[in-house]
């Protein structure tokens, strides 16, 4: 029997500013490339993914020289997003204004994901949030 060829965990550590959130987007496209239908994660993980990066990067009550680290992996055809960091606080979804310009990334992630949570990470320092992102229907 032949090895799946599917990728296994991805992971990188980024610094925690805003200009890392588009190079993870970035890292994410060139994992889902090697998957044989990774486009059809695509659209979805490259938001939910953004959102979590630039929630870790702006609401983390790290100090700034801390790393923010994003894993991907597959499982049971689910996309699995996590990003880490060293922050205590615990994100949670809230009411945005309609007048806000901010304050919706939870609410997205919430909507478009098959599931998330937050978990403490080992060691005790921080946490990593996490998302399931189904595969995009084929169209034919």
């Amino acid at each position: 029997m032949l090895a799946s060829r599917r990728p296994r965990t991805f992971a990188a550590r980024l610094d925690s500013r805003t200009a890392s959130t588009p190079f993870a987007r970035h890292l994410l496209r060139a994992y889902l490339a090697a998957l044989p239908d990774g486009e059809r994660y695509s659209d979805v993980a490259e938001l939910l993914l953004g959102e979590l990066v630039t929630n870790a990067v702006q609401h983390s009550s790290a100090p700034p020289d801390r790393l923010v680290e994003v894993r991907f992996s597959v499982v049971r055809d689910l996309l699995r997003l996590e990003v880490h960091d060293a922050g205590a606080g615990r994100p949670s979804v809230r009411a945005a204004g309609t007048d806000e310009e901010r304050g919706r990334g939870l609410f997205l992630v919430n909507e478009l994901a098959e599931r998330w949570g937050c978990c403490p990470r080992s060691g005790g320092i921080g946490k990593f949030v996490w998302a399931l992102v189904a595969p995009a229907l084929a169209t034919v």
